[in-house]
């Protein structure tokens, strides 16, 4: 209703009589409403308004915040698990650290009995030093093979030219005795032809027996030096064959004298095998010393520990015997559903709700998995079946923590937590 229809103006005559009583019922027959209603309704009308507004405000408020984050219950803490395992096999000896005890990088956690690997490292030692002094003796030989070889062609080549000239020094001399014997035995025909013809004038009584007494002497004597010139000639045929064996050795020798630059060769390749051997016995060595470092298992990163191993045990390379959880490196792994990525980024903020310790956490995240959780199980679903049910799917989230707060370590890998994202 209008207010100016329900307030008419009135004359100064109507004013003067408003002092003169009025019954109201007559008034509320005809539709008339006094000023005290009409004010609240008006009120009640702006307070509907009031609350409806507010409503729409809180509402859009509402909304706004809902949709500013995406949240989940499916999800826990996680963090690399370092297993610690013996790289050299042995019995153990000293477990310096218990169950769920706190350790630093480095630390000594299990020793194991070095005897055997102290022996080990000895006797690579004596190997590496026996080695050594070979390649020395070798690399030392060198240059005097080099030395012998060159003084030995040398030699050999003079020999041979020696040996030559004293082939032809026994042959002249062969031809000198074979001259001689050639000579001894005319002077012996003439001997024995002047002893015959002697002999017949003896006989004849022609000369006197002296005469052939001297006659028989010559012969005689001529004899033998035909003998003794024949000894000479044979002699000296002997010494023509010893002088060409000379030559014949000689020869031999200069052949074996040029072999030397492949003598000293193969002596250069044996001080290079050597030297590999050196190379060899000090790797050995090495690996006997490392060993021997294997025998006390450090931890590989700061956390806490959990051990499978006691004093006593016989443990092989690669046993496993302690794992270290890092709790300075835990992470939330968050299984979102695929239709809650739509405006998930990396690097948005994070707050992550504890549910052992009641605590909110803040993070970020710092990357998305590139398929689903079901592709990296052992056998992974297959949807080409004639049974197809769709069913959404998750995709884990990683999201880290600010530095400090998990400052008291009581966050743990496999707590239940519930993350939430701030997509705005």
């Amino acid at each position: 209703m209008n207010m100016a229809e329900e307030n008419p103006p009135r004359s100064a005559s109507e004013a003067g009589k408003e002092t003169t009583p009025i019954d109201p019922s007559p008034l509320r027959d005809g539709g008339y409403a006094p000023p005290a209603r009409r004010n609240s309704k008006r009120r009640r009308n702006i307070v509907i308004l009031a609350v409806i507004v507010v409503l729409l405000v809180a509402g859009v408020f509402l909304w706004r915040y809902l949709g500013s984050y995406e949240s989940t219950d499916d999800a826990q803490a996680d963090a690399h698990l370092y297993p610690v395992s013996a790289r050299v096999s042995g019995y153990v000896v000293r477990v310096n650290v218990d169950d769920n005890q706190w350790v630093e990088k480095g630390t000594v956690l299990v020793e194991i009995d070095p005897k055997d690997y102290e022996v080990a490292v000895a006797q690579a030692q004596a190997n590496l030093g026996n080695a050594e002094a070979t390649a020395q003796s070798l690399n030392v030989t060198i240059p005097i093979t080099s030395v012998n070889s060159s003084s030995q062609l040398k030699s050999t080549a003079s020999d041979i030219v020696n040996t030559q000239a004293g082939v032809i020094v026994a042959e002249r001399q062969l031809t000198a005795a074979q001259a001689q014997v050639e000579q001894t035995e005319a002077n012996d025909v003439k001997a024995q032809d002047d002893l015959h013809r002697y002999k017949l004038l003896v006989d004849k009584r022609e000369v006197a027996e002296q005469v052939y007494d001297q006659a028989l002497a010559a012969a005689r004597a001529s004899t033998a030096a035909v003998a003794a010139a024949r000894a000479n000639e044979s002699a000296a045929e002997q010494f023509v064959q010893q002088a060409r064996s000379r030559v014949v050795q000689a020869d031999a020798n200069y052949q074996n004298a040029e072999t030397g630059p492949q003598q000293v060769s193969s002596t250069r390749a044996r001080a290079r095998a050597a030297v590999a051997d050196v190379e060899q016995k000090r790797a050995l060595l090495e690996q006997a010393e490392l060993n021997l470092q294997y025998t006390k298992i450090v931890a590989p990163v700061s956390g806490e520990v959990n051990k499978t191993v006691v004093v006593g045990m016989n443990v092989q390379d690669g046993q496993q015997l302690l794992t270290v959880v890092p709790l300075d490196e835990v992470w939330v792994t968050a299984n979102f559903k695929e239709t809650q990525l739509k405006h998930m980024r990396v690097g948005q903020r994070a707050e992550i709700h504890v549910d052992s310790t009641g605590r909110t956490l803040k993070g970020r995240v710092d990357s998305i998995a590139g398929a689903t959780g079901p592709l990296f199980s052992l056998l992974p679903p297959e949807n080409a079946t004639g049974n197809y049910v769709k069913i959404v799917q998750r995709i884990p989230v990683k999201i880290v923590l600010d530095p400090g707060e998990n400052r008291d370590r009581q966050l743990r890998p496999g707590m239940n937590v519930v993350p939430d994202v701030y997509l705005r």
